[in-house]
């Protein structure tokens, strides 16, 4: 059955990246939720998609400029007046959950990894209990062989339009065995059979994101790609549950 991840916690139902997003997921019949992480100036680890926190909260600044203190003092744009969370909290919420996690290793501001931050996130689910219940995606190859060195846990590729239009599908795929990344994530619009295919028959598993749209959840359930994030998390439970026959899961 093709997996379903809410993407920063049902960002178009519930904000981006909030509390109550996140909460509301640990109940739903899905599979996964997603989120980002990146560090603060004082060593915590911030659960937020951007790193600044210009786009989606009252408050301007670069997290990894900003202690702790500074980063929950901001409200998050949408949100029932929620502020950001640690990663650390977002594992308090997961751990009576069925719901696993797919954590995203983002880069800095100027789009290079964090030094020495991939060890520290995989420390901090392990201590959290939740390591074992961890995929880990990036968009950033030095973040992916960090991640290898770190923990034996499931890592993907996310690769992006224009990398996987400039390099093409064979490259992509050999990059991925070079770096012995075990599975592939594509933008929905991307996604087509033929390079499912293509990805599938190297061995590598093939997922989706950013399917948001009805028109974009039953094209990743037509094509029964292994996951595929959304931001309508809701709505890709029913859309699913009614191919299903009404089944949720």
């Amino acid at each position: 059955m093709t997996r379903i991840a809410s993407h920063r916690g049902g960002t178009l139902e519930f904000g981006d990246s909030t509390p109550a997003g996140f909460t509301a997921t640990a109940r739903m019949a899905l599979e996964e939720v997603e989120f980002d992480v990146h560090p603060t100036a004082d060593g915590a680890i911030v659960v937020h998609h951007d790193p600044t926190l210009d786009a989606t909260t009252d408050t301007t600044g670069a997290i990894i400029d900003m202690t702790l203190k500074e980063v929950k003092a901001a409200t998050i744009r949408y949100s029932a007046a929620g502020h950001p969370m640690t990663l650390e909290e977002l594992c308090v919420i997961y751990e009576d959950s069925a719901v696993d996690f797919r954590c995203e290793i983002k880069p800095n501001a100027d789009g290079f990894a964090y030094d020495g931050f991939v060890e520290r996130v995989v420390a901090t689910l392990d201590r959290c209990s939740m390591l074992q219940r961890t995929t880990f995606s990036s968009f950033l190859i030095p973040s992916l062989d960090e991640l290898q060195r770190a923990s034996t846990r499931p890592r993907l590729w996310l690769v992006s339009p224009p990398v996987l239009r400039q390099l093409g599908s064979d490259a992509v795929i050999e990059t991925a065995i070079t770096h012995e990344i075990p599975e592939i994530g594509v933008h929905i619009d991307t996604a087509d059979r033929e390079v499912m295919s293509k990805i599938q028959h190297a061995g590598l598993h093939f997922g989706c994101w950013a399917a948001h749209t009805r028109m974009q959840i039953n094209k990743a359930l037509d094509l029964e790609v292994k996951v595929f994030t959304t931001d309508r998390p809701t709505l890709a439970i029913a859309v699913r549950a009614d191919r299903n026959g009404g089944l949720s899961s």
